[in-house]
């Protein structure tokens, strides 16, 4: 009768996508063939239940998937290995509901075949459920829903993944990313400057004030300097007041300084409080950057700082015990003028994970955090070195009867 052109799937959140039909080219027309009209799908020929067709011009649907158009020669994620990988084959399966996708093939072929062409060598089959598709069109973002698998990784794992999408891959894991305000603000201080530069030069003031609202304010005053000088006044409006007075802060500080490192929220407690009352405190302290929680700060008067203890030492103290009597009551120190490197061998002089930052007459203001410091000092190109190889593959779920290694041949 005709020729395949694709194969439509709908897509079933986490179980595997349905094929619902196929296109066929019959006589220089496009048609859609139910499922139910196929009898078999074969590696050399499809047989149809009857001859008998819809000579209709095939339109796609709003949630239909194209596996050639959408899928094959496409980039996925790979979830395990956190990285955009392409599909070059595709697999189906027979089941009780009907033919379902089940594994894809990213090993890189030596010519690409169509989605029901077998080719040589040896596939790397894995479970379609290790994979998080990017699509690209919007019929199917509503199917495939706001995160899935996506919103389960690290935001620096998603921020690699920005910075290795072009530009309409970059565009969907953002737009998925942004339902979850909280994760997509973490993203953004994951990002290497120029990414964060390119992906908001997109955005406008008020969509990136947004943003920045709810990342760490010392994050937010290097993003708000990486933007264009026409736009750091607007968005800086658009912030709300206590994050703006933060921003504004940190931006009066070299960047490169321990001033324009540090974070401005720091756990305090009064010289004479218990044990107990400064556990209480660390945690109740849900708004302050768990990095910055592995100490508390003695102060006294106009917030001078008086001393430091861990919460190591804290959790192993009497509770009743003054906090005077189980500090250090002569704290490593830095002015928010010492340069980062010096804060660096600070750390490293005395095995710290925090540096408290004081003004003149030693009032505490910041604090400064090992992963800040150690953002800056690591070398450019120290960070693009391939990461360690994952752990071999384990995919999320299987099906009781089946591996995704154990299916029949590619069709």
């Amino acid at each position: 009768m005709g020729r395949l052109r694709d194969v439509i799937v709908r897509l079933r959140g986490r179980d595997y996508p349905l094929v619902t039909g196929v296109v066929a080219r019959v006589g220089g027309r496009e048609l859609f063939l139910p499922a139910a009209q196929v009898a078999d799908l074969d590696g050399e020929k499809i047989t149809l239940v009857s001859p008998r067709v819809d000579l209709r011009h095939f339109e796609r649907r709003e949630g239909e998937v194209l596996l050639r158009a959408d899928v094959l020669g496409h980039r996925v994620i790979d979830v395990a290995d956190v990285e955009l990988v392409r599909a070059y084959d595709i697999e189906l399966a027979q089941r009780p509901e009907g033919w379902v996708l089940t594994c894809l093939d990213t090993r890189r072929p030596p010519r690409l075949w169509g989605v029901l062409g077998g080719r040589g060598g040896q596939p790397d089959w894995r479970d379609w459920k290790s994979f998080e598709p990017l699509i690209g069109h919007a019929g199917s973002a509503r199917v495939r829903g706001p995160f899935a698998r996506l919103g389960r990784l690290k935001p620096a794992d998603i921020a690699d993944l920005l910075e290795e999408a072009n530009h309409t891959e970059s565009q969907e894991i953002l737009q998925r990313v942004h339902a979850d305000p909280e994760l997509e603000a973490d993203v953004f201080e994951e990002l290497e400057p120029d990414s964060q530069t390119r992906l908001f030069r997109e955005r406008t003031d008020a969509e990136i004030a947004e943003v920045i609202a709810r990342m760490r304010a010392d994050d937010a005053a290097d993003a708000i300097n990486e933007l264009p000088q026409h736009r750091r006044r607007p968005v800086l409006d658009a912030l709300p007041a206590g994050q703006r007075t933060k921003v504004l802060t940190l931006m009066g500080f070299n960047p490169s300084s321990a001033g324009g490192l540090m974070a401005l929220d720091v756990l305090t407690a009064a010289a004479n409080s218990t044990v107990a009352e400064a556990l209480r405190a660390a945690g109740e302290a849900r708004a302050l950057q768990p990095q910055a929680l592995t100490s508390v700060y003695l102060v006294g008067q106009e917030k001078r700082l008086l001393g430091v203890v861990t919460l190591v030492e804290l959790l192993q103290a009497d509770p009743a015990a003054r906090l005077e009597e189980v500090a250090d009551r002569d704290p490593v120190r830095a002015g928010p003028d010492t340069d980062v490197e010096d804060v660096a061998l600070l750390m490293t002089d005395y095995n710290l994970l925090t540096v408290p930052v004081v003004d003149d007459e030693d009032r505490i203001v910041g604090v400064i955090t090992v992963d800040d410091v150690l953002d800056v000092v690591i070398p450019e190109d120290w960070r693009r070195r391939e990461p360690a190889p994952h752990p071999a593959h384990r995919p999320e779920e299987l099906t009781p009867d089946r591996s995704p290694h154990d299916a029949p041949p590619a069709l």
